[in-house]
């Protein structure tokens, strides 16, 4: 799980990796024989009894620094990505973060222009809110309308969601799952299981590779198999 990828000298939420880190973030993985991919490759891999050497790597809030800073490098390592983006925020800023900085996002263009180079484009919800403390109706525009939103966007299917902020509840996944996701992604969703409550690992600019290392086993043994997935 990464989010922006450019300057990390005023980073209050430890969400930035630097374009240098991630080049060698990618390089331990391919050194390893493992391939970055989008979710839903993975995923596909998976119902095939497939994929043991493939890593899901997704990018959160769809930010512009994107296409300059971690499309190279993706490319570089022959890897492709899931980048969850804002369809009510295009253009705009991370204003849900208080502490800043302030940083852009992707236009619509950015977005085409991501999905033109192989990335999967899924959805982050319209605006960045915590779907655990919706109402109902925010809660369907979050869900439903922003997927159709970025298909009408991209003209292709959008099949993936990633909860804000990594929260999810009962009621968020339900919703999802009925807005047509194929799946969504959370941080560590709990009890929660299935295609709709996939848990993924925080990755920062302070990962080296025995972070990296002691991440990947340690989330292995936190994390139960997922229901619904081999």
């Amino acid at each position: 799980m990464y989010h922006s990828v450019g300057d990390c000298s005023d980073d209050p939420y430890h969400l930035t990796v630097s374009p240098d880190r991630l080049e060698r973030q990618l390089r331990w993985l391919r050194r390893r024989g493992l391939r970055g991919v989008s979710v839903t490759e993975l995923l596909a891999a998976r119902a095939r009894g497939e994929g043991q050497h493939l890593v899901a790597l997704t990018f959160d809030d769809g930010y512009a620094d994107f296409l300059a800073n971690a499309l190279p490098s993706l490319t570089r390592w022959g890897c492709t990505a899931t980048l969850f983006v804002l369809p009510g925020r295009l253009g705009g800023d991370n204003a849900w973060d208080r502490l800043g900085p302030r940083k852009p996002l992707l236009t619509a263009d950015g977005i085409r222009r991501a999905a033109d180079a192989g990335m999967e484009i899924g959805s982050h919800g319209l605006t960045h809110v915590d779907l655990t403390r919706a109402d109902d109706g925010l809660l369907k525009a979050e869900t439903a309308e922003s997927r159709a939103v970025l298909e009408e966007l991209t003209g292709a299917p959008v099949t993936g969601f990633c909860y804000p902020y990594g929260t999810a509840d009962r009621r968020a996944v339900q919703a999802v799952r009925e807005a047509g996701y194929a799946y969504a992604c959370a941080i560590d969703p709990g009890e929660l299981t299935g295609p709709h409550a996939l848990p993924r690992v925080y990755i920062g600019q302070n990962d080296t590779a025995v972070r990296l290392f002691l991440k990947y086993r340690l989330h292995r043994l936190r994390r139960r198999p997922v229901e619904g997935l081999r």
